[in-house]
């Protein structure tokens, strides 16, 4: 999952960004509004944590930029005032959530995985394929009924894969979901970490669940491929 985290306040930025990162997610980072409006034109961001007090624009009017533009990601604003009144405008300008600062970091993360459970608000916080089988909120994987040890990247890039099992996945998508905008495009960095999860979930005797789409990209399905 690849999150936007908007925030002037450099050290407060630091401890989300490095909060989230050790989480398995992808994180971008910004100190503005209007750089936040542009990073989420460009990007296809699964959430964005944002801060109210912004220079140039402010986190309401960011978020009502977003929305007139279509932009649907979800926002978990973050602000110093905890009135009534403020946490009403959030809404109304178009957030999803509201956390008032001081804040702790585990409440932040509970409530980032509550917006992006609410596109499929049916869908389990177990994923199951074949006997592969991950489990959403705890991030812990076990193939067989045997837990297997992911790094961070590693994780985020089974989640993306199990999250959209059956579907063929382009490098596109997954750059977009699972790496931030430090990523070399121009490497071999997502066929590595394919044939890392490949040598820890796929390996004998389990059947490979990870099939490549020469052209295409990769796809996670229980069904063999020719």
């Amino acid at each position: 999952m690849r999150v936007l985290v908007v925030e002037d306040d450099p050290k407060l930025a630091r401890l989300i960004t490095r909060g989230l990162r050790e989480e398995a997610y992808a994180v971008d980072c910004c100190d503005s509004g209007p750089a936040a409006v542009t990073n989420a034109a460009v990007n296809p961001y699964d959430a964005i944590v944002l801060d109210v007090m912004l220079p140039g624009m402010d986190g309401f009017e960011v978020v009502r930029t977003l929305r007139q533009r279509a932009i649907r990601t979800p926002v978990l604003m973050l602000t110093a005032r905890d009135g009534v009144s403020d946490r009403i405008a959030g809404l109304d300008a178009g957030a999803d959530d509201y956390l008032v600062k001081p804040f702790d970091f585990g409440e932040l993360l509970a409530r980032l995985r509550a917006l992006l459970r609410r596109p499929d608000a049916l869908q389990p916080m177990m994923a199951r394929v074949a006997d592969l089988e991950v489990d959403l909120a705890a991030h812990i994987v076990r193939r067989g009924g045997v837990v297997i040890a992911l790094t961070a990247k590693e994780y985020a890039l089974l989640e993306l894969l199990v999250r959209n099992a059956g579907r063929v996945l382009s490098r596109a998508d997954i750059v977009g979901h699972v790496w931030d905008d430090n990523h070399d495009p121009f490497t071999n960095t997502i066929e590595v970490y394919v044939n890392r999860l490949r040598g820890k979930i796929d390996k004998e005797p389990f059947v490979p669940l990870i099939h490549t789409r020469r052209g295409a990209g990769y796809i996670l399905i229980d069904t063999p491929q020719p």
